[in-house]
């Protein structure tokens, strides 16, 4: 990236911190991870260099990086320690609002004022977590998505009282490692993608619950229907292409027909009580062998490796 390499803070080692690490130290930037949890510390690198090696089998950086941007990762158990010098600290830390505004009021109080403090959450107000903190112009949103090292989107999202100057900088730093930022402009509940995401998971459990297509045939209709359009073509694009007129007249017919209920599905809260909780039981919506789990994570994997292929060839 452009300037001089920042020292970055990301606290919380679990499922994004390690991948939000890594995006961080291949762009060149020195990289503290930081986790009460030393065993989970001692994997970060072993999972960074996984997923590095990942790249370098689908031609996507070269052997050679590897060893640099592996040095640039170090942890802390010390969270003192681990935000000294840093230009900007990620928390990564469980979805718990108690949690998150403890760190953010220690981090308000560790690191000097112009330091942006950034939030991963995925649907917590960003304003109430920071509202145990001072300094909550510096406070921001910037939800990664799962896999962070593959997934380009980050929602860049103020609360109430962030500055303008905290949500552009963080945008801007985003973009320079080459992730795709977007401004939300309000802080709501599910920010941007998720609230779309689970319109869809909403209207997706309804048709199975009612009877009108078994899951396996709902994801079909999507991963060999639409699905293959949203890639290229938003919603927004395709309203226009097709015209407003028309999308009107659909929507005035149709919307009265789709699930509208505020509340989680019926056939959700079953499985809940059932304990079919997807792979974590081998049965949810549909029952999964080890083997059909592992396919899908390979499957994802896969076909997000190939995309980024896709873009480098152009």
């Amino acid at each position: 990236m452009s300037g001089n390499p920042m020292k970055i803070t990301v606290v919380g080692a679990g499922l994004m911190g390690h991948g939000i690490a890594q995006i961080f130290a291949l762009a060149g930037h020195p990289v503290q991870v930081c986790d009460i949890d030393s065993e989970a510390l001692e994997q970060v690198r072993p999972k960074v260099e996984a997923n590095l090696e990942q790249l370098v089998q689908y031609g996507l950086i070269d052997a050679a990086k590897i060893p640099t941007c592996l040095e640039r990762v170090r942890t802390s158990t010390s969270l003192a320690r681990a935000v000294q010098g840093a230009g900007l600290v990620f928390e990564a830390v469980l979805e718990n609002m108690e949690l998150k505004q403890k760190i953010f009021a220690e981090l308000d109080d560790l690191c000097p004022t112009q330091v942006i403090l950034a939030t991963n959450t995925s649907v917590m107000s960003i304003t109430e977590i920071a509202s145990k903190s001072r300094n909550r112009e510096r406070i921001v949103g910037t939800h990664f998505w799962n896999p962070p090292h593959l997934i380009p989107l980050v929602e860049v999202v103020p609360g109430t009282d962030t500055s303008q100057a905290t949500v552009e900088t963080a945008y801007d730093l985003l973009a320079q490692v080459g992730k795709r930022p977007v401004r939300v402009k309000r802080d709501v509940p599910g920010f941007l993608a998720n609230r779309m995401q689970h319109a869809l998971w909403r209207e997706a459990i309804s048709i199975v619950e009612h009877g009108i297509a078994d899951p396996a045939e709902v994801d079909e209709a999507i991963k060999y229907g639409f699905g293959i359009r949203l890639a290229v073509l938003g919603p927004m694009e395709n309203a226009d292409l097709v015209g407003t007129d028309l999308t009107f007249a659909i929507h005035d017919y149709v919307l009265k027909h789709l699930e509208s209920s505020p509340n989680p599905s019926p056939a959700l809260s079953a499985k809940l009580e059932a304990g079919d909780l997807g792979f974590k039981t081998g049965k949810g919506f549909q029952e999964w062998s080890d083997e059909g789990i592992q396919e899908v994570r390979n499957r994802l994997t896969d076909h997000l490796l190939k995309w980024h292929v896709a873009r480098k060839n152009g």
